[in-house]
């Protein structure tokens, strides 16, 4: 029996595994430290790993850090969702959720700091991130790269800020 090949692909309509993701540093950054690969609704786990690692580590970042590392992590993410999803055979494999985590990360930077403004955050991302409104879902069919997995991430996020914007100036919450 021949050894196995951490590096090879699995195939394209199984599920990648624990032990696959965590063979290669692109692999655990594009599945989000393995919250990918948790079942159902994956982009959901991944942007609550986002959340996790904003109130653990990022948000404690000052504002001048934060803006340097949120274009860095975005440009990482086109590498690493572009190498993994050229791996898996599918460019934009629903486990890979560094996108997700990216793009909340800048609703969670420009959102107000108390946990129920974060709350609000959340699902508004969420329901935009799922529902793909135009021009999320235009970018998300004709880009099939990791730019493209990137991208329509942080349209989605646009748009959870601009309802956010129109819920604080209208007084709605906070």
């Amino acid at each position: 029996m021949p050894p196995l090949n951490t590096d090879s692909r699995p195939d394209p309509d199984s599920k990648p595994g624990l032990a696959w993701v965590f063979s290669s540093f692109p692999r655990i950054v594009a599945f989000g430290l393995g919250s990918g690969l948790i079942r159902p609704a994956p982009g959901t786990w991944g942007t609550l790993m986002g959340w996790l690692l904003w109130v653990l580590a990022v948000g404690r970042l000052p504002d001048a850090y934060i803006a340097v590392l949120l274009p860095v992590a975005f440009v990482l993410g086109c590498w690493v969702c572009g190498r993994v999803g050229k791996e898996l055979g599918k460019p934009d494999h629903g486990g890979m959720v560094w996108d997700e985590i990216v793009a909340f990360w800048l609703v969670l930077w420009l959102t107000g700091a108390s946990p129920l403004a974060q709350l609000l955050a959340f699902v508004v991302f969420r329901f935009f991130d799922i529902t793909k409104p135009p021009p999320v879902s235009f970018f998300d069919r004709r880009f099939k790269n990791g730019f493209g997995v990137m991208w329509d991430d942080i349209v989605a996020a646009a748009y959870s800020l601009l309802v956010i914007a129109i819920m604080v100036r209208l007084e709605v919450f906070l």
